[in-house]
């Protein structure tokens, strides 16, 4: 394929812009297939759960949210007191609300980009953020390594397990990574105490994570079996990284839901296929992506495209 004549939209900020890009290549968003986010590729089927949702309890989108009893419920799936529990509205927003509190902190690069963008002053030294695993490197921290906030949106899906269980210290979680609805949009932040909690209780607007969403978190947390998911990504990870290499393609394996390919203008090559994945020169990586786990069915699909526009 040329890569002189190109039509992708400009890369945003992050990934998950998909239908931007669709929308530039006259392609339908409906059947591009998104990369460049990292989500859950066994997640369940979140999409006919709100539908049956909303036909039995249309009182989802006309009263305003309660969500005590999630919260709740969420506490006991993490094994930590309901107490030091905030549901965010996302991920995106966990970090937001702790960079509003933990206002100075320190952010080792590569680093996921949000910490910098909410942080109101950064300074060497100072209580460190972090990702575990690493995004984008998608790497594992070693045991013991400290930080004040640890993002853990993909942890469950590299070990099984919820948390690292960290104390003293802020834990931030993406249920919508977890459970592959980035549009639905629920999170958490775990704070080090109760006052913590409720300090940041406190700066979150009223009624910030939707009815629909609390509505759907008991049914998914019934759905979730992160030590199966963990092996199950495991298995595709291996596969994927097998098959591109068998192409030319140099691909460093992770700990994570996502790999890392040595290629550059990736992004603009394989949009025209119909895959999305992440350039990760906003990461400090130029000419390597960031390309997340197809789900099984997509695998051959991927596949295919990069082998089109080869190494």
């Amino acid at each position: 394929m040329s890569r002189v004549d190109r039509r992708v939209a400009v890369a945003g900020a992050h990934g998950g812009d998909a239908v931007a890009v669709s929308r530039s290549l006259g392609l339908d968003p409906a059947r591009f297939l998104e990369l460049s986010a990292s989500m859950n590729p066994f997640a369940p089927d979140v999409a006919s759960l709100l539908a049956r949702l909303l036909s039995d309890r249309p009182e989802l989108v006309t009263r305003y949210p309660d969500d005590r009893d999630a919260r709740r419920l969420l506490a006991a799936a993490l094994g930590i007191d309901p107490s030091l529990l905030v549901l965010t509205n996302g991920g995106a927003e966990a970090i937001a609300l702790v960079a509003s509190l933990e206002d100075v902190g320190d952010v080792v690069e590569p680093e996921f980009s949000l910490y910098r963008r909410h942080l109101p002053r950064l300074e060497a030294g100072a209580p460190r953020w972090r990702s575990n695993p690493s995004n984008p490197l998608g790497r594992l921290a070693p045991p013991g390594a400290p930080a004040r906030v640890w993002d853990e949106a993909f942890y469950p899906l590299a070990t099984g397990r919820w948390s690292r269980g960290d104390t003293g210290c802020w834990r931030l979680g993406s249920l919508t990574k977890l459970w592959g609805c980035p549009g639905l949009r629920l999170g958490y932040a775990l704070a080090p105490d109760p006052d913590s909690a409720e300090r940041l209780r406190r700066r979150q607007p009223q009624w910030s994570v939707n009815g629909l969403a609390i509505a759907a978190l008991p049914h998914l947390l019934e759905r979730t079996d992160l030590a199966e998911w963990a092996s199950a990504i495991r298995i595709l990870r291996a596969e994927f990284v097998a098959a591109l290499r068998t192409l030319s393609f140099t691909v460093d394996d992770t700990d994570a839901n996502w790999v890392l390919v040595h290629r550059p203008d990736l992004r603009e090559d394989l949009a025209p296929q119909g895959v999305l994945v992440r350039d990760a020169t906003s990461f400090g990586l130029p000419g390597v992506a960031r390309v997340a786990l197809p789900s099984v069915e997509h695998l051959a699909v991927v596949v295919d495209a990069f082998a089109r526009v080869g190494p």
